[in-house]
């Protein structure tokens, strides 16, 4: 599927902007060998031969609108001055996220992960060897985007769980991709920083068990429903995923904050 995908957008770009799309690489959950059909999409890396004109973003809105639905193929679009770059500020560049095409907003995928991701893992569908591409991760910008990405996206997103949960009972079955969301996405921001690498969600479901144990039940649940099993997530399972957000962000700052 993954093989099938990136050739069929490639086959499409093709036709439509000949000579554009000059390299493209497979990073995310392919990349790291923990892709799942039904639960992951394909997250690539696209370099473009120019940046893009008008038209140009006319027809990449075409081609985006045409591919499946599911899995969704996700992306960011460099052209080759950013290629050099490897920027982390948040650019206004054209980028994908859930199949939805982007053009006039800052990219908050372009992020230090993603290029260490890249560096390590990356998957060459299209252009140079990954190695030839010099991709640059600085250490201190990494740490420091783990460490604020679990303090204000993931603490300030379960903050307000408890006024969004007033009033549902704690045996409500809710969502089944909010627990897994929040037990596995801040695990595996903690792992980059013990360790400098990247880690997939089934991976950050082990290491979320081993930091702090007393999640291991839910950890385990959230990497099994992710895997396709049939899970029923609780209200009470959402109070506890948001406990353990702040646990995880909490023992980080701790420990790689100074």
């Amino acid at each position: 599927m993954i093989d099938e995908l990136t050739l069929r957008y490639l086959e499409a770009v093709d036709r439509a902007l000949p000579g554009y799309v000059r390299g493209l690489y497979v990073v995310g959950s392919a990349a790291l060998g923990a892709w799942q059909p039904g639960a992951s999409d394909v997250d690539t890396v696209i370099m473009t031969a120019r940046p893009a004109t008008g038209d140009d973003l006319a027809q990449l809105a075409k081609i985006h609108a045409e591919l499946p639905r599911s899995p969704h193929f996700d992306g960011v679009y460099l052209e080759p001055a950013l290629a050099r770059s490897w920027p982390a500020d948040r650019p206004v560049v054209p980028f994908v996220v859930n199949g939805e095409f982007t053009t006039d907003r800052p990219c908050g995928e372009l992020t230090p992960v993603l290029w260490l991701t890249l560096r390590r893992y990356g998957i060459r569908v299209r252009g140079p060897a990954v190695e030839a591409l010099g991709v640059r991760v600085d250490p201190e910008q990494l740490r420091r985007y783990n460490l604020d990405n679990l303090r204000h996206y993931w603490q300030a997103a379960v903050a307000r769980f408890p006024s969004e949960l007033a009033g549902v009972a704690p045996d409500a079955v809710m969502d089944g991709e909010i627990v897994p969301w929040f037990v596995l996405g801040p695990a595996r921001l903690h792992y980059t920083l013990a360790h400098g690498d990247i880690i997939s969600k089934a991976a950050a479901g082990g290491y979320l068990a081993q930091l702090l144990p007393e999640y291991a039940d839910l950890a385990q649940r959230a990497v099994r429903w992710r895997a396709g099993a049939r899970e029923a997530f609780t209200a009470t399972d959402v109070v506890i995923a948001g406990e353990s957000v702040n646990a995880v962000a909490d023992d980080a700052w701790r420990r790689f904050g100074n």
